[in-house]
């Protein structure tokens, strides 16, 4: 019952406040990554939702388009914008997922969505990560984020499709405002993003 009812409709109830309380912060960081990303303060994507069906993401954009002499994107690091990194750092980029979760693509407590290519590169146990709607953030998320291995994320994102109720998710809820309080596991070591996932070894 409450993963098939009340989380939906908490998940609902949830953002739709969040967005109202968070709005002149939504506004303000709007403007600011406007003038950093040349009238382009969203990123949109497609993602893999519940059973693998894609959606279009929408988060705050942190980096430019900036590209080098052969057309070639620079690297994450050089393209994050001062006012990007600050968004990153304090996860404020996730924010404007609440509008994923009203439109019912995604849950505020979940795996993350991940990349389309990753599907196929999946094994079959890593496959019922998406048995579940994805979310803003998750058992992965507060037990390292991009500060672990991808072996250990999809482990963590099965044990939550394995365990899922309220208490677990109030749980991943208390630990990510910590995390994000303390800006631990936001990154890769030495790195600005995670690395891509290329598959089990």
């Amino acid at each position: 019952m409450y993963s098939k009812i009340i989380k939906p409709v908490s998940d609902f109830i949830v953002s739709l406040i969040g967005l109202i309380i968070l709005s002149p912060l939504l506004i303000l960081i709007t403007i600011l990554l406007s003038l950093a990303n040349k009238g382009k303060p969203f990123f949109f994507q497609n993602r893999p939702g519940k059973f693998g069906k894609n959606f279009k993401i929408v988060k705050f954009k942190t980096m430019t388009d900036a590209v080098d002499k052969d057309g070639e994107p620079l690297s994450d690091e050089l393209r994050l914008t001062t006012i990007g990194k600050f968004v990153r750092k304090t996860s404020i980029d996730e924010i404007p997922q609440l509008f994923n979760v009203l439109k019912g693509d995604m849950s505020i407590i979940g795996p993350r969505p991940l990349l389309p290519q990753y599907l196929k590169l999946y094994s079959k146990r890593q496959g019922r990560r998406h048995e579940v709607r994805p979310g803003i953030t998750g058992w992965a998320q507060v037990n390292g984020r991009n500060a672990i291995s991808w072996t250990q994320k999809f482990e963590y994102d099965i044990w939550y499709v394995e365990n899922i109720s309220f208490g677990l998710d109030l749980k991943i809820l208390f630990k990510t405002i910590k995390k994000v309080l303390i800006s631990e596991g936001i990154n890769t070591q030495n790195m600005a993003t995670t690395e891509p996932f290329n598959g089990n070894n």
